[in-house]
């Protein structure tokens, strides 16, 4: 069976703070590296703070992106600190992340160009806020910003209503994958060539990959898309519906997934309506369509529908509180959320297994500065 820590072996350093960084240290953490977290010591990562609820002496949100690590105190501003974070990349260090504003690790020798120089095996991985050229590099960034300036929000609720934003911090997530992504491929390349290099990533640039098929449209003939809440602009009925207890999801993404749907609600003759044949022809005729499915799935309880949307193998489903996802025997059976031993904390794993066995909850998120001793000596 091949191993749940692919990455032991590789030592990083993540100059980290909030979301985006810290994430992808965890991620890497989470298969196997030795992550070395990086905080100032006044505070440390404003993350800490970011509750209530808090467990252990720290936010939940931190122990979310920050366990599977060793943390260390460095305060950059003084001189004998930077340089022993320095000595410690370049003695120890395969890969450094960090998601400080754009050159703000120059000034202390720290910053990519310097640490490849000095050391060309190493990866540097710059996650800025928007990318390391143009007119907008020096800004910093945070996730509900760019869900709004990329468009993103703009698509988000109800035509009509106030902008909203997706709770997740899916762009800073985003952007930690496609950091963590750069990173391996980097090593990867230095594996094959002898030689590190230096990946850029940045908030900006992964909101506008969560982009690609809204802006593909949009490029394509120049027409701004109306919001539809639950639903999507290209496909219908690909929305979420009131049933008589609760919405439900319902997700006809073709032809023959709707002719299907028509039957289950007892409306054969709705897939022969020439308004209806096509998805095209129902993307037209969107406020023709929905309001005759709401008003028949309206009449009947979710359980009612799901058995039959099952039966005829059309994808739906509930909209799931918290609670309800917690219990639900899916997530159980997938065993996602863990728990170290010896500790109550409980946080979801990584979404990833290797010959069908997940990585463990191998270490909770460090205490402020808990490894200076073992870390710098």
């Amino acid at each position: 069976m091949s191993s749940t820590a692919p990455l032991s072996g590789i030592v990083v350093v993540e100059i980290g703070h909030s979301i985006a960084a810290p994430y992808a240290g965890m991620i890497l953490g989470e298969l196997g590296a030795d992550v070395i977290k990086v905080e100032n010591p006044k505070g440390g990562d404003a993350c800490r703070g970011w509750g209530p609820p808090f467990a252990e002496g720290a936010a939940t949100c931190f122990h979310a992106v920050n366990r599977g690590k060793r943390g260390i105190t460095i305060d950059l501003a003084d001189a004998d600190d930077a340089a022993r974070l320095k000595a410690l990349i370049l003695e120890r260090a395969d890969v450094v992340i960090h998601n400080l504003k754009y050159g703000a690790l120059d000034k202390y020798g720290l910053g990519a160009d310097a640490l490849v120089a000095a050391k060309p095996s190493l990866v540097c991985c710059n996650l800025a806020a928007f990318g390391h050229t143009g007119p907008l590099r020096e800004r910093p960034g945070y996730d509900p910003m760019m869900q709004a300036y990329s468009g993103l929000m703009s698509l988000l609720g109800e035509d009509g209503r106030p902008p909203v934003r997706v709770t997740a911090s899916v762009v800073d997530m985003g952007a930690a994958m496609w950091s963590v992504i750069g990173i391996l491929a980097a090593l990867r390349e230095r594996d094959r060539i002898g030689a590190g290099g230096i990946v850029d990533a940045s908030l900006y640039e992964t909101s506008l990959a969560w982009m690609s098929i809204m802006l593909a449209g949009y490029l394509a003939d120049r027409q701004l898309p109306a919001r539809h809440g639950s639903g999507v602009e290209m496909i219908v009925p690909y929305q979420a519906f009131a049933a008589a207890d609760g919405y439900l999801m319902v997700a006809a993404g073709n032809d023959n997934l709707f002719r299907r749907l028509a039957a289950a609600l007892g409306r054969p003759s709705l897939a022969e309506d020439p308004r209806f044949r096509t998805n095209g022809d129902r993307v037209v005729h969107r406020a023709e369509l929905v309001p005759i499915l709401a008003d028949i799935i309206a009449g009947e309880p979710r359980a009612h529908w799901a058995k039959l949307l099952d039966a005829a193998g059309i994808p739906n489903g509930p909209i799931n509180t918290l609670d309800q996802v917690v219990a639900d025997p899916q997530t159980r059976a997938l065993d996602l959320i863990q728990r170290q031993q010896g500790n109550e904390l409980a946080l979801v794993g990584m979404p990833l297994s290797f010959d069908g066995v997940r990585p463990p909850f191998a270490k909770r998120a460090p205490a402020l500065g808990e490894d200076n001793e073992t870390v710098l000596g």
